[in-house]
C-alpha cells in the first residue's frame, strides 16, 4: 500500500470526522507514524478487528468500523431473506468509543434492511454470545478489545451458533471489504427513524434475566453443602462485569461480597492499571488491599468485557495468585468430582482445551473417565465442538478452558464466560471452606495425586512493521534452531501446526495431525516437558508457553526455570 497516498486521501476526505482530521494533522511531520497507520489495513480475521484507536487504515475508527460493518451486512444479505429478518445484535463494553462505534454499526445494519438489536448499555461478552442464541439472530458483534490496554478497541463478530466466526465467514467479510470504500456514509436512517421503523430495537433487561437464570442453573451444590459466609473480594477492573457478577453472587446468596470501589465504575481509561488483563497478578493491587482489610477468602477479577476471569486465594494469611492452568484444574476437578458424586455424569463426557493449555487437567479427566480434546487456540475453536456435538450427539460438552484465564461451563454461552466462572469459583471456595480447606489445599492435594506441573507463559512485544517482520523471522528460524536437549531432557517430537506435521525426532518419521492450520510450533521432550511458540492473533507479540512435570514442587520449579532460560536465549538470538 502507498501509505503517503492513503494519508492524503484520508486527510482530503471532506466528510472526515473533525477529531480524526485533527489526529491526522498532528502527525503530518511524523513519517514513521504515518507509515505505521497507513502501510496496511487493520486485518479482519476470526477475531474480527482489533487495534489502536486513531485515524488510519491500520487503526480503529469510524471509517474502519463502517467499512467492516457494511461488509458484514452484505454477507448477511447474501445468506437470504431469513437471515436478514433474524438480524444481528450489538453489545459494547466500557472502552473509549465503544458506545459510539456500536451505535454507528447498528445504524449501518438497520439501514441495510437487517433487523438490528442494540443493548441499552454495556454488557459482558458472554451475554452477547447468549443473546445471539436467545434472539435467534444470524450474527452478533461486541465492540470490545477485551483485555488490551486503553489505547485499543475492537470489533468481535459472532455467528448464529453464538460462537465467534471462523474462517468460512471471516473470509467472506474480508472479500466484501475489498470492494467497499472507506469514504461513503452507509447510513440512510437516523437513530430516530431506525427506532420508529422497527429496524432497530433497544434490548436489555429481558435478556439479562434470561442469561442470569441460565447462569444459576450451572450451580452444582445445594446451599446446605456450602459455607455462604465465605468472603469474596471482586474487581471488574472498570469493565462490564460489575452488574452481572454482583447480581449472580447476590442471587445465589453470598452475603460477604466486597467490591473494589476504585475499580467499580466503567472507565475506558483504566486509571488503576495500564493493562487490564487479570492474567497478571499486578492488576490485583487494589483488590489485595481490600482483601487484607476484610480478611477475604478468595479474590476475583474479570477483564473489561468480562469473558476472562482470574482468581487469587488467601491461604494461611498469604495472598497467592492462581494461574489459568491451575484455576482450570480446580474447576475441572470440582465439576467432575461433583457430577460423579451425584451420579450426574453425562453420556460420553468431554472437556475441550487449547493446544497451549497444560496437561494436568487431562490427568484429572482420566480419573473420572472423561475425554480431553485439544483444539487450536481460541474459544471459537473450543466452542466449535460444542456446536458440532449439539447436532451429532456423539459427545457431551461439559466445559472448555484455556490457560489465558478463560472458562466456559455448559452450552448456553459459546464463548469464555467470566460471570458463570465467578459464580462457580465462589461456590468452590464456599464448598471447600465448609470442609476446612482453601483452594490452595485442594490444588496441593491434586499435585500429590497426579504430579507437580509447572508452567509459564512469556510474551515478547514487538510493535510496528519491524516488530511484525521480526516475529515472522522468529517463527521461521526457531523451527530449525530449537534446543534438542535441555539438561537431562531430550526432544523427541515436534508438532508444526502450520504444516500439520508431527515429526518423530529419533527416526524423522512424519505423520499428519487432524487440525486446522495455524502458525504455531511445539516441541515435546522425553520427560513430559514441552513448549509451544506462536504469534498472538490480536496483539503485536510472540508468545512462548512452557510446561514441565516433576515428582516434587522444587524439582518442577527448577526445571521450568531452566527450560525458560534456554528456549528464550534461542528466541532472542533471532534478530
Amino acid at each position: 500500500m502507498d501509505y503517503k497516498k492513503n494519508y492524503e486521501n484520508w486527510l482530503n476526505y471532506e466528510n472526515l470526522d473533525e477529531e480524526l482530521r485533527k489526529d491526522l494533522l498532528s502527525i503530518k511531520d511524523d513519517e514513521k507514524e504515518i507509515n505505521d497507520r497507513f502501510y496496511q489495513e487493520l486485518e479482519f480475521g476470526t477475531a474480527g478487528l482489533r487495534g489502536k484507536l486513531g485515524a488510519g487504515t491500520n487503526r480503529m475508527n469510524y471509517l474502519v468500523i463502517a467499512r467492516a460493518t457494511r461488509a458484514l451486512a452484505e454477507v448477511i444479505l447474501d445468506v437470504g431473506k431469513e437471515a436478514r429478518e433474524k438480524g444481528i445484535v450489538f453489545a459494547y463494553d466500557c472502552r473509549i468509543m465503544s458506545t459510539e462505534f456500536a451505535k454507528e454499526a447498528a445504524l449501518i445494519m438497520a439501514s441495510a434492511g437487517i433487523k438490528t438489536y442494540l443493548f441499552e448499555d454495556l454488557r459482558p461478552t458472554p451475554e452477547l454470545s447468549f443473546a445471539v442464541r436467545y434472539l435467534s439472530c444470524i450474527s452478533g458483534v461486541n465492540i470490545t478489545a477485551s483485555h488490551n490496554p486503553k489505547e485499543y478497541n475492537g470489533y468481535k463478530v459472532y455467528w448464529e451458533e453464538g460462537s465467534q466466526i471462523k474462517d468460512d465467514i471471516a473470509s467472506k467479510v474480508l472479500a466484501k471489504m475489498k470492494n467497499i470504500s472507506y469514504f461513503k456514509d452507509y447510513k440512510s436512517l437516523t437513530y430516530e427513524q431506525a427506532i420508529e421503523s422497527g429496524m432497530l430495537e433497544i434490548v436489555g433487561e429481558k435478556i439479562d434475566r434470561a442469561y442470569y437464570e441460565k447462569v444459576k442453573q450451572e450451580s452444582l451444590r445445594d446451599e446446605s453443602e456450602l459455607d455462604k459466609s465465605v468472603k469474596i473480594v471482586y474487581t471488574p477492573l472498570h469493565g462490564a462485569g460489575n452488574v452481572g457478577v454482583r447480581t449472580m453472587l447476590a442471587e445465589t446468596n453470598y452475603k460477604n461480597v466486597f467490591v473494589v470501589e476504585e475499580e467499580e465504575k466503567p472507565n475506558g481509561h483504566f486509571p488503576t492499571t495500564p493493562y487490564p488483563n487479570p492474567e497478571f497478578p499486578v492488576v490485583f493491587e487494589y483488590a489485595n488491599r481490600l482483601a487484607k482489610k476484610v480478611s477475604a477468602d478468595i479474590i476475583i477479577a474479570t477483564d473489561p468485557d468480562a469473558d476472562r476471569l482470574a482468581i487469587e486465594v488467601v491461604h494461611k494469611g498469604e495472598i497467592i495468585p492462581i494461574n489459568g492452568n491451575q484455576a482450570g484444574v480446580l474447576i475441572i476437578n470440582y465439576v467432575l468430582s461433583t457430577l460423579s458424586e451425584k451420579g450426574k455424569m453425562p453420556k460420553n463426557p468431554a472437556i475441550v482445551k487449547s493446544i497451549v493449555t497444560g496437561d494436568m487437567g487431562t490427568a484429572i479427566c482420566k480419573k473420572y473417565g472423561v475425554e480431553m480434546i485439544d483444539v487450536l487456540t481460541g474459544f471459537k475453536n473450543i466452542c466449535a465442538l460444542s456446536n458440532r456435538w449439539e447436532k451429532t450427539k456423539e459427545k457431551t460438552y461439559v466445559m472448555g478452558y484455556e490457560e489465558s484465564v478463560g472458562y466456559n461451563v455448559g452450552t448456553f454461552v459459546r464463548d469464555k464466560d467470566g460471570v458463570t466462572a465467578a459464580m462457580l469459583f465462589s461456590e468452590m471456595a464456599a464448598y471447600y471452606k465448609k470442609q476446612g480447606l482453601t483452594l490452595i489445599d485442594v490444588l496441593e492435594n491434586l499435585f500429590k495425586e497426579v504430579g507437580y506441573y509447572s508452567e509459564k507463559g512469556v510474551s515478547i512485544v514487538l510493535e510496528g512493521i519491524e516488530g511484525q517482520e521480526r516475529i515472522a523471522r522468529m517463527m521461521v528460524e526457531f523451527r530449525n534452531k530449537f534446543p534438542r536437549t535441555i539438561k537431562d531432557s531430550k526432544a523427541i517430537q515436534t508438532i508444526d501446526y502450520k504444516t500439520q506435521e508431527k515429526t518423530n525426532l529419533e527416526n524423522n518419521e512424519v505423520s499428519l495431525i487432524d487440525m486446522e492450520k495455524t502458525n504455531a510450533f511445539r516441541v515435546n521432550y522425553d520427560d513430559e516437558s514441552w513448549y509451544t511458540l506462536r504469534p498472538s492473533g490480536t496483539e503485536p507479540k510472540i508468545k512462548l508457553y512452557t510446561y514441565v512435570k516433576a515428582s516434587t514442587k522444587e524439582e518442577s520449579i527448577s526445571k521450568l526455570e531452566e527450560f525458560q532460560k534456554v528456549v528464550l536465549e534461542v528466541i532472542h538470538s533471532i534478530k
